[in-house]
């Protein structure tokens, strides 16, 4: 034995420690889905949104377009219902006596009401986003 193999284990710690070793499950090399199962027009669209042609700059926007729509549409429907608010409070002005607590009515609706209503516009609007997101990723595979 030379001064090199001091350190080393022994071969028969070295045989067992190999075969435990190879006892172990080996790494797998994980590949995104098999593209051989992918048409050939979905392939093409893919390609056309990746490399910004004419007809994925289209699709693109066809769908800006509609998530501008659902933005703007839930917008001017709580634009319309927050300005109906004071209107209504103007045009009957027997509303503005009422008090809850203490607290006239118009400001509790003014003030509490328009935060649940918020939420609810946002909670609507993301999940139109994300069907119009979900059509067309449906629309791109296909």
């Amino acid at each position: 034995m030379s001064r090199h193999d001091a350190g080393k284990p022994e071969q028969a710690a070295r045989e067992a420690w190999l075969g435990e070793q190879a006892r172990k499950p080996r790494r797998r090399r994980v590949v995104l889905a098999d593209s051989t199962k992918k048409s050939g027009k979905a392939l093409r669209t893919i390609i056309e949104l990746e490399e910004q042609t004419s007809v994925g700059e289209k699709l693109v926007r066809d769908l800006i377009r509609q998530q501008l729509k659902s933005a703007f549409g839930l917008a001017f429907a709580v634009l319309v219902g927050m300005c109906l608010l004071p209107i209504t409070f103007f045009a009957f002005p027997q509303i503005g006596d009422l008090e809850v607590l203490g607290i006239p009515v118009p400001w509790l609706v003014l003030g509490l009401a328009p935060f649940p209503i918020l939420y609810a516009v946002g909670w609507v609007f993301r999940r139109q986003a994300e069907r119009h997101e979900r059509d067309f990723v449906n629309m791109v595979d296909r």
